[in-house]
């Protein structure tokens, strides 16, 4: 039995894709994603390395928060690899996100391959102190 509560990074996987789904022919991963809860939102850090911000899609419907990131292939195609500790390929990730989160007051932003995400709480779902009269 392993004792070391420690966080360690899991293997990057493919995410398994119906043939009608994609119409290119880049694998896609399930990238690395960190998430933490404050009172007021929920912060998501999520690794795509090789994306750039303008082919980073964010969408929220009905309570599912999706991201997909593609890279662009042309920006590799002159280079001959060396060493590379990444796959070549797009990401895509999904959540199942509660009715806490406002789906109108999501952040993104995108900074050296890694994707920010802030979930705002609704404000009746903050807590919140009661005065006892």
């Amino acid at each position: 039995m392993n004792t070391d509560k420690s966080l360690q990074k899991a293997p990057t996987q493919a995410v398994e894709t119906k043939a009608e789904e994609r119409t290119q022919q880049f694998k896609y991963f399930r990238p690395d994603t960190d998430i933490f809860e404050t009172t007021e939102a929920l912060h998501v850090q999520m690794d795509l390395p090789g994306v750039t911000k303008d082919r980073v899609k964010v969408t929220m419907e009905k309570n599912r928060l999706t991201v997909e990131g593609e890279i662009d292939p042309k920006r590799y195609e002159p280079l001959k690899a060396v060493y590379a500790e990444y796959n070549l390929g797009h990401f895509s990730r999904s959540f199942q996100v509660s009715n806490q989160i406002d789906p109108q007051k999501i952040e993104a932003k995108m900074d050296q391959g890694v994707l920010y995400l802030t979930l705002h709480k609704r404000p009746e779902e903050k807590p919140h102190q009661i005065k006892v009269a």
